[in-house]
């Protein structure tokens, strides 16, 4: 798949590695920030696709140094390929402190385990080449240790498995309802439930969001399409609120 370039502006580059799976693999965006000359490359994906990726990183940072590695969750579709890319650079991978002691179990060397840091569950501040990068909690949406990341340069979003959306053939969104038939399913059963939605809505509301990129489907670019998926978010029962409805005892 070609890069979809996203934001690109002097020193300051955001780009899509749109898809490098296939057969029954889920899609799975991968998504790079540079700034100043260093990079961060977020939820790298696993082994099926680490060396496509990796080849095609090292080309968009056309010299600058990868700096981090940012892991939303835990899911495998994030984290599998880790220790290939802590073993292949000088990255920092972080990911939320109650799933640190989780990845090893995918095969992480013990020569790289101090550059795999924990972020604390009320998120952080990264530096990138002197730009600070947002980390927001979004925990149980769906992951129990869940978090987005806030670039104020692009004012891109990054949003995880939150907008997720499987089987349409475009990249960006047009028409919010038309999409909804992609998207909506899949939140109704994988995100936590209506309160860890609310609490993020009140955590990015005020932010000067252009773009939301989920890491699986089509983004929403444009403050009408972000103001409405934030609004459908906000009031979208799913997860435990459905509980009976999974399983089966409201029939």
């Amino acid at each position: 798949m070609p890069n979809s370039i996203l934001f690109d502006e002097g020193s300051h580059r955001n780009v899509l590695l749109e898809d490098f799976g296939h057969g029954l693999a889920v899609q799975a965006n991968q998504h790079v920030i540079v700034h100043n000359g260093e990079g961060m490359i977020l939820d790298p994906g696993g082994h099926k696709v680490y060396s496509k990726v990796l080849t095609e990183t090292t080309m968009l940072l056309r010299g600058s140094k990868l700096k981090y590695l940012f892991l939303s969750h835990q899911d495998p579709d994030i984290i599998a390929a880790a220790n290939g890319w802590l073993m292949t650079t000088d990255a920092t991978a972080y990911i939320s402190s109650i799933w640190v002691r989780f990845v090893p179990h995918f095969g992480l060397d013990r020569l790289v385990e101090d550059r795999l840091l924990p972020i604390p569950d009320q998120g952080m501040t990264l530096e990138l080449g002197g730009l600070p990068l947002q980390i927001i909690p979004a925990h149980f949406l769906h992951s129990c240790g869940n978090f987005h990341i806030y670039d104020p340069v692009s004012k891109i979003l990054y949003t995880g498995d939150l907008g997720a959306s499987l089987g349409m053939d475009y990249i960006f969104v047009e028409d919010f309802d038309e999409h909804l038939q992609y998207m909506e399913g899949f939140h109704r059963r994988y995100m936590g439930g209506n309160a860890a939605l609310r609490v993020w809505a009140s955590l990015i509301r005020d932010l000067d969001i252009e773009m939301i990129a989920p890491q699986h489907g089509a983004l929403f670019k444009g403050k009408e399409l972000v103001q409405k998926f934030i609004s459908y978010m906000e009031q979208l029962k799913c997860g435990v609120d459905l509980i009976e409805e999974f399983s089966g005892l409201n029939r």
